[in-house]
């Protein structure tokens, strides 16, 4: 029997479907411009407290590549979740405006 229900959440979740690609692809773009300019105002910092902290300077290696990982990460995750959110609460203000 036909549920006209199903045929609504299908549509809703293509919806979502299409609403997280979009934000996936965005962020992974944002991520890709943004990360290497942010890592390179911050990673003289953190290899500063990393080399006072933990030693002479053995691991500034290492600790500047954990740290442009770690950039590049809360910059995706960041952009993914606002842009997601951004778009949701778009659709929802246009919506509203022809209800």
């Amino acid at each position: 029997m036909f549920n006209p229900n199903d045929q609504r959440n299908r549509q809703r979740g293509m919806f979502m479907s299409a609403i997280e690609g979009f934000a996936t692809i965005s962020a992974a773009i944002a991520a890709f411009l943004l990360t290497p300019e942010l890592h390179l105002r911050t990673v003289g910092f953190i290899t500063r407290v990393a080399a006072e902290r933990y030693g002479a300077g053995e691991f500034t290696d290492l600790v500047s590549f954990v740290w442009f990982v770690a950039m590049l990460l809360l910059t995706f995750f960041a952009a993914r979740a606002t842009l997601a959110t951004a778009i949701v609460a778009g659709g929802l203000a246009v919506a509203t405006r022809f209800v």
